[in-house]
């Protein structure tokens, strides 16, 4: 005799199958543990703090500050050496967009996800090809653009709190989940260092 509940396939975890019926969007491996909001935040603030960091002592200082701040100065913006500023902001963008792309190919996460123990997969838990990269390295420089981030920043911080899937408009655009990276089962931890 049959019990009262039946599955149907090699279902293994039952509230997950409901899930990914219900939502048409659940294919991570069983087990995977997607990252909290505050440890996802904490990544980006490292990461930026170490590009800028290595942008200041690369582009040195002039009249008692650090050159790359020039990208903020609103007075330089507005004067005819404002390419100086928009030379920096260039900078910025390029810099954190390379940064973003090589430490995800080679490690599958930034610096700042690696401290916080974070690791990005596809949503099956495979690891992500180099056009993913770009798609996810690009959308972050919106985070980077004064007053555009707080609007943007805000939204997807919702958008993460409300979706079972945890996923960022970053995330769904690149196919991707943050997750804990040790919570990944063993055959998906190969690209992660």
């Amino acid at each position: 005799m049959e019990g009262p509940i039946s599955t149907h396939g090699q279902v293994t975890n039952l509230a997950k199958h409901i899930v990914s019926v219900e939502h048409d969007h659940w294919k991570i491996p069983d087990g995977t543990i997607l990252a909290p909001i505050y440890k996802r935040i904490c990544g980006f603030i490292l990461d930026v703090i170490f590009v800028m960091s290595i942008l200041s002592i690369l582009g040195g200082r002039f009249d008692g500050r650090f050159r790359v701040m020039l990208a903020w100065d609103i007075t330089t913006w507005n004067s005819p050496d404002f390419h100086h500023s928009l030379a920096w902001a260039v900078a910025i963008l390029l810099t954190h967009f390379l940064y973003w792309k090589y430490t995800g190919l080679r490690f599958s996460r930034s610096l700042g996800q690696r401290v916080m123990g974070l690791a990005i997969v596809k949503e099956n838990g495979d690891a992500m090809e180099s056009k993913n990269w770009e798609i996810r390295a690009f959308r972050k420089l919106f985070y980077l653009i004064p007053i555009l981030q707080f609007w943007l920043i805000s939204r997807d911080l919702l958008r993460i709190h409300k979706r079972h899937t945890h996923q960022s408009e970053i995330d769904l655009s690149a196919g991707s989940i943050v997750a804990i990276a040790n919570s990944l089962p063993v055959a998906h931890r190969g690209p992660i260092k």
